[in-house]
C-alpha cells in the first residue's frame, strides 16, 4: 500500500492526520481515540440476519436457505474482488492522510460484514447440501464436492484468521494517540491483497458449484 520511500515519513503524516492542533495551540483529544472498532448501529442488522438464518435452519425452509446461501456467497465474492482488485490499487495511489480517513470509515464496517457473510454462506450451504443429498453424491462427482470443501475451508480460514485480525489490528492502532503508520500500511496491504486472493478463489468455488449442480 505504501512505497518504500514513503515508509520513513508515513508515521509523521499519520500523526498529522489524526492529531489536529487548534489555532490557539492547545492540544485536543486525538481523533484516533474516537475510531469505532465495532459500529454499534450495525449490530441490530447482524442480529436480524443471524436470527433469520437460525429460523431457516430450524424450520428447514429450503427457499430461505437457498436465499441465504446465494445472497451471502454472491456478496462475499463481490466484496472480496472489489476490495482486492479495485479498492486496493486506488487506495495505494492516495496520499497517506486520505488512506487514514478511508480506513477509519471503511474498516469498522468490515468487522461486522465479512464474518456475517462467512457464517451465513457456510451454514446455509451445509444445510442445503444435507437436505438435497449433495453430500452423498457418488464418485467421480464426489471429488468435486471434496474440492469445494477444501476451497471453501481455506477461504473461511483466511477470512476469519487473516482478514479479521488484520482489520482489528488496524482499528486498534488507529485508536492510539500516535499510530504506527508503517504498521498500518503493512496491515492494509495484507488485508487488501488477501481479500483479492480470496475473491479469485471464490471464482473457483463458482466453477465447482455449477459443475456439481449439473452432475
Amino acid at each position: 500500500m505504501t512505497g518504500l520511500g514513503g515508509v520513513r515519513t508515513i508515521a509523521a503524516l499519520m500523526a498529522d492526520a489524526v492529531l489536529p492542533v487548534p489555532i490557539d495551540g492547545t492540544a485536543t483529544r486525538p481523533r484516533a481515540a474516537r475510531v469505532a472498532v465495532v459500529p454499534m448501529r450495525g449490530l441490530p442488522i447482524v442480529g436480524v440476519v443471524l436470527a433469520g438464518l437460525v429460523a431457516s435452519i430450524a424450520g428447514n425452509w429450503l427457499w430461505a436457505l437457498d436465499f441465504f446461501h446465494v445472497a451471502g456467497g454472491a456478496l462475499w465474492t463481490a466484496i472480496d474482488l472489489f476490495v482486492g482488485l479495485i479498492i486496493g490499487p486506488i487506495l495505494g495511489s492516495l496520499p497517506v492522510p486520505a488512506r487514514v480517513a478511508f480506513s477509519v470509515r471503511f474498516m469498522p464496517k468490515m468487522v461486522l460484514l465479512m464474518p456475517t457473510l462467512v457464517v451465513v454462506t457456510l451454514a446455509s450451504g451445509w444445510q442445503l447440501a444435507r437436505h438435497l443429498g449433495t453430500l452423498t453424491v457418488a464418485y467421480p462427482g464426489h471429488w468435486w464436492l471434496t474440492a469445494s470443501f477444501i476451497v471453501v475451508g481455506v477461504m473461511a480460514v483466511i477470512a476469519i484468521g487473516v482478514l479479521e485480525p488484520a482489520n482489528l489490528a488496524v482499528l486498534f492502532e488507529l485508536r492510539k494517540p500516535q499510530p504506527d503508520g508503517a504498521l498500518i500500511g503493512r496491515l492494509m496491504r495484507r488485508f487488501v491483497y488477501t481479500a483479492g486472493i480470496t475473491g479469485l478463489m471464490q471464482i473457483a468455488t463458482l466453477v465447482i458449484m455449477t459443475r456439481l449442480a449439473t452432475w
